[in-house]
C-alpha cells in the first residue's frame, strides 16, 4: 500500500526530479477543495513550500475542467502581475490521484477579518479587484472561463421547492425575475467569482495574494462588487462596505446602475450563511446585516 509520504514524494518529483519532500500537512478551512501543504528541499539547499489543491466533487461535476482552467488562469494572472499564487503543476494523468489536481505556490500570509483593521485593508481590496477587472480581454484570452450569465440564469430561474421566509428569498427572486435578464451596461471582464476577505492573504498589512480562483468567470464586474459588498458587510460592517464601494468606483468607470440587482443576487447566492458561521452569536450578527443588506437594495429600487 502506498503511503501519503510516498504519494507526495512522487508528486513533487513530477515538478522537479531533484526535489526532496520534507513534510506534508493538511490545511484547515478549505470548503470547496482539499488543500495540502508541502515543504520540499531543492538541490541548492533552499526549502520551499507548495499547496496541493484537489477540487471537490461538486465543483468537478459542475465544471469538469476546473483544475485545468484554474491552472491556466493562474498562469495568466501571474503574467499580468496580479497578486495570485504561481502555478507549478497540473496533473490529469490519474497516476497520483484519481482526479485532476494542481500544485501552486504557498503564499506566506494570513486572512484578516478584524474590523479594527478595515480602514487599512479596504482600499487595497478595492484596488486589487479593480485591477482584475481591468485586465485587457482583447489581449488576454479568458474565453475558456464560464459565462457568469449562465450561472446567474440557473440560480434565478430554478426556484427551489421550499423557500425560507426568513431569508426574504421570495422577494429577492421576484425582483430579479422581473428584471431578468439583468441589463448589462458594462463590458464583460474577468471575475474572481468568490471575492471576499476570506480569499485574501495579508502580510505586514499588505495584500499578499488573492486565492481560490475555481469560481472565476467572465461577465459583468458588478457580480464581484455585489458579492464583495455583502461579504465585507459581514466581516467589517456597513461603513467598510460603503468605503469599499466608493474606493472601487473611484478607480473604475463602471456603470453601477444595476448594482442593486447584483446585491440581491449576492444575497441569493449566499443565503445559506448560517451553515458557515462559527457560533450562534455570529449567526445573529450575520442575519441582522443580511436583512439590512437586502432592505437597502430593495429600497433603492423603490426610489
Amino acid at each position: 500500500m502506498t503511503t501519503p509520504t510516498e504519494t507526495f514524494t512522487r508528486m513533487v518529483q513530477k515538478i522537479d526530479p531533484q526535489y526532496k519532500l520534507l513534510r506534508a500537512w493538511e490545511m484547515q478551512g478549505g470548503v470547496s477543495a482539499q488543500v495540502t501543504a508541502l515543504e520540499v528541499a531543492r538541490i541548492d539547499g533552499q526549502t520551499m513550500k507548495m499547496i496541493v489543491r484537489q477540487h471537490g466533487e461538486r465543483d468537478r461535476q459542475q465544471h469538469p475542467q476546473v483544475a485545468a482552467d484554474e491552472f491556466k488562469l493562474l498562469r495568466l494572472l501571474r503574467a499580468e502581475g496580479m497578486a495570485a499564487p504561481a502555478p507549478y503543476l497540473l496533473d490529469q494523468s490519474g497516476e497520483i490521484f484519481p482526479t485532476p489536481y494542481i500544485v501552486i505556490e504557498f503564499i506566506e500570509g494570513a486572512t484578516d477579518l478584524a474590523p479594527a483593521h478595515a480602514p487599512a485593508l479596504i482600499p487595497q481590496l478595492a484596488t486589487h479587484l479593480s485591477s482584475i477587472h481591468q485586465i485587457d480581454g482583447s489581449r488576454v484570452d479568458v474565453s475558456f472561463l464560464s459565462k457568469q450569465e449562465h450561472a446567474v440564469a440557473r440560480k434565478v430561474q430554478e426556484r427551489p421547492a421550499t423557500i425560507v421566509p426568513s431569508r426574504d428569498e421570495a422577494s429577492i427572486r421576484d425582483v430579479l425575475a422581473a428584471a431578468w435578464p439583468i441589463p448589462q451596461h458594462n463590458q464583460s471582464c474577468l471575475l474572481h467569482g468568490d471575492f471576499w476577505p476570506g480569499n485574501v492573504l495579508w502580510k505586514d498589512g499588505r495584500l499578499a495574494a488573492i486565492i481560490d480562483w475555481e469560481d472565476a468567470a467572465f461577465g459583468d464586474p458588478l457580480a464581484d462588487v455585489g458579492n464583495g459588498r455583502l461579504e465585507i458587510l459581514w466581516a467589517f460592517g456597513s461603513e467598510a462596505m460603503r468605503d469599499f464601494t466608493q474606493c472601487y468606483q473611484a478607480l473604475t468607470t463602471i456603470d453601477c446602475t444595476r448594482l442593486r440587482q447584483w446585491d440581491l443576487f449576492a444575497a441569493l447566492r449566499l443565503a445559506a450563511f448560517a451553515e458557515w458561521a462559527a457560533d450562534e452569536d455570529m449567526v445573529k450578527t450575520m442575519r441582522e446585516r443580511y436583512c439590512w443588506f437586502i432592505a437597502q437594495a430593495l429600497e433603492r429600487g423603490a426610489q
